[in-house]
């Protein structure tokens, strides 16, 4: 290890950004337990904020207002500021601090982000930079979902999910979240997945979600469909004609049947496409313009809904957003 933190104590303050799935099939269990998985993530503009310290000392400390966020090791920037720590070779008391505005246990990533938002705030603390393959590997080692947010934008996702691809970047799309109030676990819901449904037709779906996302995909480069006055629609608001869809929805929507009716109130509400992101309980729909997607935001939240317009994001408005350089802007 090198010498202890010798610079004046530095707070970083990094925007930490949700992710949706834009559909999602589940394969059968692989030998190290996880399930196989295909996906294309999508980054959006709803956020929460990561301040890091650094000072002279030792130990991490984790401190965030929201009760269900864990304090201790077992939280994953507590897990990948040990990881960049070692891989450094820097000792120094680090301080991280949650500011939650996304929901725990929602389906958006907000754990995840919040680990690389960390990782790349104590990079900046330190004045340190891992190189890019190191990165990857220390948020694989943290959590499958953690990758995406090195990449940003669009990115397709198979393996457990941490193998991540960029793809071509959609074009910024309006969006509705609505954050239903329960909890989802993950581990259950794939739990119920293997109780309900049985393995050796994953492979068939994973590879037909494989053709859906590159027929999908490829529309955008031969120009159809084309919407009125001839215009190419954008590829984010074809999904529902593509076929794409969320496996998890087969086994959420049963246990938990308000998530059903989210989904159809933001159809009601005038998506053009609504899903269960990852394992849930967040719902999103895909509006055709921002001036649409804030009426849905209103007319849901009268429902009763915790509905919150956003948009989603292209790889360069993600890193431009996120970048340290501009990160003290919240």
């Amino acid at each position: 290890m090198a010498s202890g933190y010798n610079q004046p104590p530095m707070t970083v303050t990094v925007r930490s950004f949700a992710k949706v799935n834009l559909g999602l099939s589940i394969g059968g269990l692989r030998a190290d337990g996880f399930h196989e998985l295909r996906t294309a993530y999508q980054t959006i503009g709803l956020h929460d904020v990561i301040r890091v310290s650094v000072e002279r000392g030792s130990g991490i400390e984790i401190r965030c207002s929201d009760d269900r966020v864990p304090k201790d090791e077992s939280n994953t920037c507590h897990r990948i500021t040990e990881k960049v720590m070692s891989a450094l070779r820097v000792t120094g008391r680090v301080a991280i601090e949650i500011e939650k505005r996304l929901p725990v246990q929602g389906g958006l990533g907000g754990a995840s982000s919040n680990a690389v938002a960390a990782m790349l705030g104590l990079e900046k603390a330190l004045k340190k930079t891992l190189p890019a393959a190191d990165r990857l590997r220390v948020a694989a080692e943290v959590g499958s979902d953690l990758p995406l947010f090195l990449v940003g934008g669009t990115v397709l996702g198979v393996g457990r999910g941490e193998q991540v691809y960029p793809l071509e970047d959609l074009p910024a799309t309006a969006c509705v979240v609505v954050t239903p109030e329960v909890g989802v676990s993950t581990p259950k819901a794939f739990a119920a997945w293997d109780r309900k449904l049985t393995v050796p037709g994953a492979s068939d779906r994973m590879i037909g979600l494989g053709r859906e996302l590159s027929a999908w995909l490829s529309e955008k480069y031969s120009g159809a469909p084309r919407g009125p006055r001839g215009r190419a629609e954008n590829p984010l608001l074809e999904l529902v004609r593509a076929g794409i869809k969320n496996d998890f929805e087969e086994v959420v929507f049963p246990e938990y049947p308000e998530l059903r009716e989210g989904k159809l109130a933001l159809e009601r509400a005038g998506a053009r496409y609504a899903s269960l992101s990852g394992s849930g309980s967040t719902l999103y729909g895909l509006f055709a313009s921002k001036d649409a997607g804030g009426r849905a935001a209103a007319r849901l939240r009268k429902q009763g809904w915790a509905a919150e317009a956003t948009v989603t994001l292209t790889r360069w408005q993600y890193w431009g957003a996120f970048r340290l350089g501009r990160a003290g802007t919240e």
